[in-house]
């Protein structure tokens, strides 16, 4: 039942990143669909397993964050606001979150299953890729701007940056050789799709992404750096061949609109939205109420275009404490990893922030599934290690046990989704 429930969340990470690509009448998302199966199979296997793990800093974070937008939704949203559905489904989707975090910690204790989820979210990000190419293809003469059905051009370059430092890391831990391809083969085409979505945001993260490369340089042989390095020039050299001259030029404004632009608007609801914290900075307005918080400022409601901002005015200073320290619990956990995994987990988690920063990511899954995979990855690859240490060494004067590298994985009859690494963490395939 176990090995059911983790298809089943395999499957639903699977979706994530184009999940908008297929809305199901009555439903919602294709990825809604898959959580409430991956729920259903969850809660069964707890029961007849009788056990749950014990939660860490981070799940307790995300629980009392979620327990306090609660209260908000009450004391904020429902009594004193019109807009009780808007708020009431903003309060239902944190809720739904917090479940992802606990399903994926449930259902993935081994890093086996952890490494099959990151896999799962790089397999989804390729659907998303090649669906903006193929709308690039059939609509290049009408837009300047591509992006997959569905989506918005920033929401999906930021989805697809997450999946460049996953699919850079799965090529170095992967020793089977498609697998390993098919790491290498998101690069140019993420940058390409990236490219084409023509978000200035999506680039900045795309970076940020991309610096696990430098990083992990020091874990690749001599002629694996240089393999690296023309991997990374062809990948930008295709991205810029592929991608049309107007959106090449939006893209160039990057450093401009950063040093002394507005930020295409987000500048002026920033200023309204600080302003507005100064007035209720301990309860914040409650969930869902960014947009009348600065309704009185800019004369009318406006999107946060910030996560941090929509939390901290929503939610107030408390609020914002309890959502920070889900991020930031994070980082121990990460740097308990060895060398390439902790490089790794740094790199995406400084990512999704940077994702988070000119976009209102507050409730969408990306944004909680990342640190939950990173926390996942962390505690099993601890528990890996401390179970082989604490494996008893051989006795004086007896023949010592080479452990071979395990052979590549074979299809067999009941084996888990796509995903077994053949690799243990830091090894530099």
């Amino acid at each position: 039942m176990i090995s059911l429930a983790y298809g089943a969340l395999w499957l639903f990470i699977f979706a994530v990143p184009w999940e908008n690509m297929i809305v199901i009448p009555g439903v919602g998302t294709i990825s809604k669909l898959l959580g409430i199966v991956a729920l259903g199979c969850a809660l069964l296997a707890a029961v007849l397993s009788g056990r749950l793990r014990r939660w860490r800093l981070f799940h307790l974070a995300a629980l009392l964050f979620v327990m306090w937008t609660g209260w908000n939704t009450y004391q904020g949203g429902i009594v004193k606001v019109g807009d009780a559905l808007g708020t009431l489904n903003k309060f239902k989707t944190y809720v739904q979150l917090f479940v992802v975090l606990w399903i994926t910690w449930e259902l993935a204790p081994t890093l086996r299953r952890q490494i099959g989820l990151l896999l799962a979210y790089l397999a989804g990000a390729y659907v998303a890729a090649l669906n903006t190419v193929l709308v690039y293809r059939s609509h290049a003469a009408v837009f300047r701007r591509f992006s997959a059905e569905g989506f918005d051009p920033n929401d999906l370059a930021m989805t697809l940056a997450l999946a460049l430092p996953i699919a850079w890391y799965l090529r170095m831990t992967y020793r089977q050789p498609l697998l390993r391809w098919l790491c290498r083969g998101f690069l140019p085409l993420g940058l390409v799709a990236i490219g084409l979505s023509g978000s200035r945001g999506g680039l900045v993260a795309a970076v940020v992404g991309l610096t696990i490369v430098p990083l992990t340089m020091s874990k690749l042989s001599p002629g694996k750096i240089v393999a690296a390095i023309v991997l990374l020039m062809a990948s930008g050299a295709i991205a810029i061949a592929s991608i049309p001259h107007s959106t090449l030029q939006r893209l160039s404004t990057t450093k401009a609109e950063m040093e002394g632009g507005d930020l295409n608007g987000r500048l002026e609801i920033w200023k309204a939205g600080i302003e507005a914290l100064l007035q209720r900075p301990v309860a914040g307005y409650g969930t869902g109420g960014f947009d009348r918080a600065v309704r009185p400022f800019l004369g009318a409601g406006r999107a946060a275009h910030n996560s941090y901002l929509a939390v901290v005015v929503e939610q107030g200073l408390v609020g914002f404490l309890l959502f920070a320290t889900m991020f930031l619990a994070v980082v121990p956990r990460v740097m308990k990893l060895p060398s390439l995994e902790r490089r790794f987990g740094l790199v995406l988690l400084a990512t999704v922030m940077t994702a988070m920063l000119p976009l209102s990511w507050d409730n969408q899954k990306t944004a909680w599934v990342i640190p939950a995979l990173l926390v996942g990855l962390a505690e099993a690859t601890v528990q890996l290690r401390a179970g082989m240490a604490a494996q008893p060494a051989p006795a004086r004067g007896a023949t010592p046990v080479i452990r071979r590298p395990p052979p590549r994985a074979r299809a067999t009859t009941g084996s888990p989704p796509p995903g077994t690494p053949a690799a243990t963490p830091g090894h530099d395939a």
